[in-house]
């Protein structure tokens, strides 16, 4: 053998090492966690619409996107079963859902209150929590809310309502059914403001002429994989898949693609 021929060997040795090593590098999942993280044989990924981090809709080409809802579909192609979203109208839902056991997947803010109803991964996102005013409104600061009268917007069994409902004096909250609702109340002037996080908020502006995210922040959220509680078979996997997405670019690429903003740095409180 020549010392070219040795050369293409060489190279192609290589070639072939670094090909197999990163067609393992995604987790593979044995018959047990794939049957405990899809006990019906398809991926139940919980998703409610208006939110980048759950399910968005592009409004000329149709195509679904939401982090929830693109790592959930690249969760069941790893599992090696069908992927099938279920809609609900707002997050509080979601997690009840799976709660109770009915979806199987979804990525929501990791509160010390939903750790007691569902099993979290480590935290994937974290998120600016803050206020969208309608057009016209005089209000300039997240610190100009907690003022008498102020109607205050959030979605109803949310995090927000949890939080904001014991810090304000004075400001009243008002709980949405849904967020498509909660838009049509600031329009009509029903809420002075809503809550949440920035990644909805930027979204709902998007779509509400002349209105705008306040500088600043009220908090943040940190989002992570939720599964129901009782799937202990599963979990090393769900820890495994988190870090996977991370440090192979699916979930910058869901980011990218649903138009999340408002990420936070990860120390904040």
């Amino acid at each position: 053998m020549n010392n070219f021929h040795r050369r293409f060997l060489l190279a192609f040795l290589a070639a072939a090492s670094l090909l197999a090593g990163c067609a393992t590098q995604a987790p593979q999942a044995s018959p047990l966690e794939k049957s405990t993280l899809a006990p019906t044989g398809k991926l139940r990924v919980g998703v409610y619409l208006g939110s980048p981090t759950s399910l968005v809709i592009n409004p000329k080409t149709g195509e679904k996107n939401g982090v929830s809802y693109d790592l959930g579909r690249e969760l069941a192609q790893r599992l090696e079963v069908p992927f099938e979203p279920v809609e609900f109208g707002r997050v509080a839902e979601v997690v009840e859902a799976l709660r109770a056991g009915k979806i199987d997947f979804t990525i929501t803010n990791a509160s010390a209150a939903r750790a007691r109803l569902v099993d979290f991964s480590e935290p994937l996102i974290d998120l600016e929590l803050g206020y969208l005013v309608p057009a016209g409104s005089l209000l300039t600061s997240v610190d100009d809310i907690d003022r008498p009268g102020m109607l205050v917007g959030v979605s109803q069994g949310s995090t927000s309502q949890g939080v904001l409902g014991t810090r304000f004096r004075h400001a009243k909250v008002v709980p949405a059914p849904t967020l498509k609702v909660a838009a049509e109340w600031l329009k009509q002037g029903k809420l002075h403001t809503f809550a949440t996080n920035k990644g909805i908020l930027f979204q709902m502006s998007d779509e509400l002429a002349g209105s705008r995210v306040l500088n600043g922040r009220w908090g943040a959220e940190h989002l992570a994989i939720a599964i129901p509680k009782g799937r202990e078979a599963g979990k090393a996997f769900i820890m495994r898949f988190a870090r996977s997405v991370r440090e192979e670019g699916h979930l910058q690429k869901a980011i990218a693609k649903a138009g999340l903003r408002g990420t936070a740095a990860p120390e904040a409180n």
